[in-house]
């Protein structure tokens, strides 16, 4: 099989995504990665989905013009809602959102076919996991659930202060009464918050779009002929993982270092990108 040793892209709206990033380091160890996180401009959950798409393409072209990447991953529900279609139609290269990964990981994992989602407005009201739950599992109940506040947990790096676990609590205690057997975080933020969520609902499974858009990337790079050669190459400046935040870098890279570990040579970046029309 013919190697390939371009960079995956990969974007999220701030922290998030960096679940997401954390999964495909695990399955695909011989690629490497480029993230940008674009906390300046985050939460992108409350904007309209026409400027969500906008600053999602405003990245994408970043990584494919300065970076030459082979695939990217849209590691962000809203931005998935807003703009996978569009991106999927006018790039040359696969793009992966997290949205249908999530969806069948779900249907899979539920047996009454109750199903949570919690994710930002912007997600919640594009009505995507909801339509796409019930065309996969028909017959569903879907329980969709707006959560801001848990993003704004992890982006100011709260979501381990005890508090926090009491919060969440209340927040879910509908979703526990509605009676659900399965629970898809569906903002990129939440596996952070995993502890906290099932401690609220220890009877449901937990599902994390995150480890199953990683599969996925890893089975379209394997399809499509795209892998990298997994022989301990060394990458250019031992740069396999550069991480850039359009934000303040200390913030982003020790959220993002407690969070990946520091097993992997991570290497962070302020990133400056003009404002979109």
């Amino acid at each position: 099989m013919k190697k390939n040793t371009k960079t995956i892209g990969m974007m999220d709206s701030g922290i998030g995504g960096l679940t997401v990033l954390k999964a495909a380091v695990q399955s695909l160890p011989a690629e490497a990665i480029v993230y940008v996180g674009d906390t300046a401009r985050m939460p992108y959950g409350p904007r309209e989905p026409e400027e969500v798409a906008d600053f999602t393409r405003q990245i994408a072209d970043y990584l494919i013009e300065s970076h030459d990447i082979k695939a990217l991953v849209i590691a962000c529900n809203t931005a998935t809602a807003c703009a996978l279609p569009g991106l999927q139609e006018d790039l040359a290269i696969p793009v992966i959102g997290v949205i249908d990964s999530g969806v069948q990981s779900a249907v899979l994992a539920s047996k009454t076919k109750k199903i949570g989602v919690i994710a930002t407005e912007g997600t919640v009201d594009s009505g995507q996991y909801q339509s796409e739950i019930q065309a996969a599992a028909p017959g569903s109940q879907v329980f969709a659930q707006a959560e801001p506040d848990f993003v704004q947990f992890v982006e100011q790096n709260r979501y381990q202060d005890t508090e926090v676990a009491e919060i969440v609590k209340d927040h879910l205690q509908p979703l526990k009464e509605a009676g659900i057997d399965t629970l898809v975080l569906g903002c990129t933020h939440f596996p952070l918050l995993a502890d906290v969520i099932q401690q609220a609902l220890p009877e449901v499974t937990l599902v994390d779009p995150g480890v199953a858009t990683a599969q996925k990337l890893a089975t379209i790079l394997k399809e499509q002929d795209l892998l990298a050669e997994d022989d301990g190459a060394v990458y250019p400046e031992n740069k396999q993982y550069q991480l850039y935040t359009t934000g303040p870098v200390s913030t982003f890279s020790t959220i993002a270092k407690q969070w990946l570990g520091i097993e992997h040579d991570w290497h962070f970046t302020h990133l400056n990108l003009p404002a979109t029309d």
